[in-house]
């Protein structure tokens, strides 16, 4: 029979010296054992150090928590949880919750909060999209923050000196950010190749190195001088290189008298990129070797996956992801790099790419869902209750929907484990 793994809903022929086998079983789908260290059952994958011939009645039970969907589950427990702990907050505060959620509900759905919560999620989207792809591979990039800043950074300064076609500049502007913020994670891959430096911490480093680098850049080469003003900002882009909101769209449907414009025109951007990002990681062989590295290097090496090649090109694209994250911003408002520039977008993407489970739908909802709490938290100012209530609301849902994906895990793999050991005892 000829060697062939199932990936993706389809045959493809096996990898290299990787020894494969078909395990004839009457249930609706093939497994395949790649010995010695991997069993494909669709649309489960579990890694094991034998081939074991399963049972239908075995087959049955391993596959049964792939068809126990837990997402929605987790994400209402989270939230309620969320709910739980701010309402316990406010409490000692001496504010009402029933209350505090209403109002924070009734101004964050306003027509012009919900296009600010859009265009929040816009940024927060590809920064969550830049950790994921190296979460997918095994990896952990702290340093998305600085490589967003030094993205937009030079994306502005550069993008500043020429003119060219309203199309071509634009993309050009996309190229650079996303340059710079590959080659600024490319350090992090380069040491971590040639010198078994861990990521985390070289990614730390590099985000103190990349802001005080941006702020130096920015203050003495890059800063435009403008009388009677102490703000530091970049030459503004040609009108070529602007990207209009869509507000005109919304007088299409009726929506007119929106505050502070409408949503960013590179929000078709994000969508784009997360579409990239779930056809790459999905769909492709690139994505099952960066997924397979990420689960299991050493399985992944002996199957014929070059570890330290995966790991470069894992933080390159990461980089760049991170590089164009604030393009919405600077294409679509700002125009110009300035010290009043948004930070901490890297870290916030970090939390929605964990609350996503780095799905990119999951992340979109997420980058969602972030961007409502921040933006219908502005009206508990003007109550006069602490704005920081909603930051115990996003770090209460991440932490219980981590834990929650935790034990969901866990229990999965313990399934996993007796369908196993059944199947060896009925061999």
């Amino acid at each position: 029979m000829r060697d062939a793994e199932y990936r993706n809903g389809s045959a493809v022929p096996a990898r290299s010296d990787t020894t494969t086998s078909t395990l004839s079983l009457k249930c609706s789908a093939p497994i395949v054992v790649e010995a010695p260290f991997r069993v494909i059952t669709p649309p489960l994958v579990i890694d094991t150090m034998m081939a074991v011939p399963l049972s239908p009645f075995a087959y049955a039970l391993w596959s049964v928590p792939s068809l126990i969907d837990f997402t929605y589950t987790n994400s209402r427990f989270a939230a309620v949880f969320g709910l739980g702990i701010s309402s316990i907050a406010l409490v000692v505060t001496g504010h009402a919750p029933l209350t505090v959620f209403q109002s924070m509900w009734t101004y964050g759905t306003d027509i012009g909060s919900l296009i600010e919560m859009v265009n929040l999620a816009a940024v927060y989207y590809l920064a969550a999209l830049a950790v994921a792809l190296t979460f997918k591979a095994g990896l952990f990039n702290i340093g998305v923050e600085s490589q967003i800043r030094l993205g937009a950074l030079f994306a502005a300064w550069i993008g500043a000196m020429y003119e060219l076609p309203p199309v071509l500049h634009v993309l050009s502007i996309l190229i650079i950010g996303s340059s710079v913020g590959a080659m600024w994670a490319g350090i992090a891959a380069v040491l971590k190749v040639k010198r078994g430096v861990s990521e985390v911490i070289t990614t730390i480093m590099l985000n103190s190195i990349g802001g005080a680098l941006s702020a130096y850049l920015l203050s003495r080469h890059f800063a435009m001088v403008v009388e009677g003003s102490n703000d530091l900002t970049t030459r503004p882009l040609a009108e070529s290189a602007w990207v209009p909101d869509l507000l005109p769209w919304l007088d299409k449907f009726g929506i007119t008298d929106v505050p502070g414009g409408g949503p960013y025109g590179l929000i078709f951007l994000s969508i784009a990129m997360g579409g990239v990002y779930w056809f790459l990681v999905n769909r492709t062989r690139f994505g099952f070797d960066l997924r397979a590295s990420g689960a299991s290097p050493t399985a992944a090496a002996v199957s014929g996956v070059n570890p330290k090649r995966m790991i470069v090109t894992a933080m390159l694209l990461s980089g760049a992801f991170a590089g164009i994250a604030m393009m919405p911003v600077l294409l679509g408002e700002s125009h110009a790099y300035s010290l009043g520039f948004r930070g901490g977008v890297g870290f916030t993407g970090i939390a929605i790419a964990l609350l996503g489970r780095n799905n990119a739908v999951g992340i979109a909802i997420s980058a969602l869902l972030f961007g409502f709490l921040e933006v219908s938290a502005r009206i508990l100012e003007l109550d006069g209750i602490a704005t920081e209530i909603y930051i115990i609301m996003q770090g209460s849902i991440l932490l219980s929907a981590v834990a929650a994906y935790e034990v969901v895990r866990r229990y999965r793999q313990t399934l996993q484990a007796r369908a196993l050991a059944k199947a060896q005892v009925a061999a």
